[in-house]
């Protein structure tokens, strides 16, 4: 379990407030986590983050599959076990009840035939629509990029494809969908990273995904079977003094722009250029 250092929560309270009094209280308060039990040896390292969270070991990037259920915050990330480099990714996971507080969990899924594990969502499908589980118990759902290095390097280019994972047992164990990739690269070099959420105007699932230089729109109905819908930023690749080689890590929300049933979808994209990456945040038009 991770704490909060008294340093540390100091900085933050008297830079965003100035109030000595609650810094005192919020002091006192992070004296009596300091002593709590379960704080594990690993976390009291000199140099080991307190208040951001951090593996028990070696290497992490992108938070992934970012979901709440029953009370817990679930935390997924790229992970790579065995060093403290990038390298072979898999799903780190670590749950919270606070945001603060993290416990560490096995990791959630290993590279497999389809290659290693790299960024993508999770969500609750509270109705069960993937019919991986019931009603009563619906499963908890990620879906992820596999990397196939092994191609890649014999030279194909449709080494990115979409699989799903689902949990009957709130994310603790993970078993892979036997028809996985649920979405198959149509021969694109960058392919990568789905964002999925669910249009409630629409009853279906709606996937943002990194493709080539723009991003893609696909919908589903239960999680397994996409249809492609839209793309949108095509146009940025002419326009860009700069080429653009992917917009990964895309993600978008259903935002109410009146008081009619128009919803406007607001697109968050990293892209990567050959003058460097910038994170910038776009709109889609609005859809009834």
């Amino acid at each position: 379990m991770h704490r909060i250092r008294v340093t540390e929560l100091a900085i933050i309270a008297g830079t965003r407030c100035r109030q000595w009094m609650t810094l005192a209280a919020l002091a006192s308060a992070c004296l009596a986590m300091a002593s709590a039990p379960g704080v594990t040896r690993e976390y009291n390292e000199q140099y080991r983050p307190q208040y951001h969270f951090s593996p028990p070991g070696h290497w992490m990037n992108d938070p992934n599959g970012l979901v709440f259920l029953d009370g817990e915050y679930h935390l997924f990330y790229q992970y790579n076990p065995y060093g403290t480099q990038w390298g072979p990714m898999h799903w780190g996971h670590a749950i919270s009840r606070d945001m603060v507080h993290w416990q560490n969990l096995p990791i959630a899924l290993y590279p497999d035939e389809h290659g290693t594990i790299f960024s993508g969502s999770a969500v609750n499908d509270g109705n069960n629509t993937s019919e991986l589980g019931t009603r009563d118990h619906p499963p908890l759902v990620a879906i992820y990029t596999n990397h196939d290095a092994t191609i890649e390097k014999a030279g194909a280019i449709d080494f990115q494809n979409q699989s799903i994972a689902y949990s009957l047992d709130k994310g603790r164990t993970w078993t892979k969908d036997p028809d996985n990739p649920v979405l198959a690269n149509p021969g694109i070099r960058d392919f990568r990273d789905p964002n999925v959420s669910w249009f409630e105007p629409t009853k279906s699932w709606i996937m943002t995904l990194a493709v080539a230089d723009h991003v893609g729109f696909y919908s589903s109905k239960d999680l397994k079977r996409w249809v492609h819908e839209s793309d949108f930023g095509r146009e940025w690749g002419t326009r860009s003094r700069a080429r653009r080689r992917a917009s990964t890590c895309s993600s978008s929300a259903s935002i109410r722009v009146d008081r009619t049933a128009a919803a406007r979808l607001s697109i968050s994209s990293v892209i990567s250029t050959d003058t460097g990456i910038r994170s910038i945040p776009t709109y889609g038009p609005a859809c009834k």
